[in-house]
């Protein structure tokens, strides 16, 4: 049977771990770590503690190279001079390749739609990156995104077909329609992507065949 005094002693530990629980802590590694994953798209709270962790639990070999590809990538990425896809270099690696077909033209919204359209192995030609997707509300009108250099590629070039693969939803139609409008001067075919992708949607979430199926059958405008 516990005396006056043990019981005294538990409600004393039990009293001094709720105040020590209820006084704010400060910040230290492993919550800076995890409110820094916090901003990146897509990740709450649970799944950048679980990150964090596992962080933690690499070999320090592996760590360290995930924090020299980032600083890496964040010091030395550039766009591309001819096609504004990243690079490290001058010209990236698709523009650099003399086997690529250059007399057609895959024109995306932004970077990562070019590593989903390669990975459906559907298209062997040439990118142009407009860098965005017309949006006027947003302050995306044409000058902001790369229109004009779009326009200088297919005057400059033997281009015979431009193939649109804007994201199938309201900019991305907007956008579409807008270049199929600025290029009517110029002698070349402008196709766009086939709706095997869901309306709405955006290409980076689609997979291989469905996309590989919407170059397949693209429409011309």
């Amino acid at each position: 049977m516990q005396s006056n005094t043990d019981r005294n002693k538990i409600f004393l530990s039990g009293l001094t771990a709720f105040f020590i629980l209820k006084r704010p802590m400060k910040q230290g590694i492993i919550e800076n770590l995890i409110v820094q994953l916090t901003k990146l798209p897509g990740i709450g709270r649970k799944t950048a503690q679980r990150l964090a962790f596992f962080i933690l639990s690499m070999p320090e070999e592996d760590a360290r190279g995930l924090s020299a590809a980032i600083t890496e990538v964040k010091e030395r990425a550039r766009f591309c001079r001819e096609c504004f896809n990243i690079t490290d270099s001058d010209l990236c690696f698709i523009c650099d390749n003399a086997s690529r077909d250059r007399s057609k033209l895959c024109v995306v919204e932004e970077p990562s739609n070019i590593l989903v359209i390669e990975r459906s192995k559907g298209f062997d030609g040439l990118y142009h990156v407009l860098l965005g997707a017309l949006s006027p509300i947003d302050g995306f009108t044409p000058d902001r995104l790369k229109m004009n250099e779009l326009i200088e590629r297919v005057r400059k070039n033997s281009i015979q077909e431009i193939i649109i693969a804007t994201n199938p939803n309201t900019k991305g139609e907007m956008t579409a329609q807008y270049i199929r409008e600025i290029l009517k001067p110029f002698p070349v075919k402008v196709t766009r992507i086939a709706y095997g992708l869901p309306i709405g949607g955006d290409i980076e979430f689609a997979d291989e065949v469905t996309l590989g199926k919407a170059l397949e059958g693209r429409r011309e405008m």
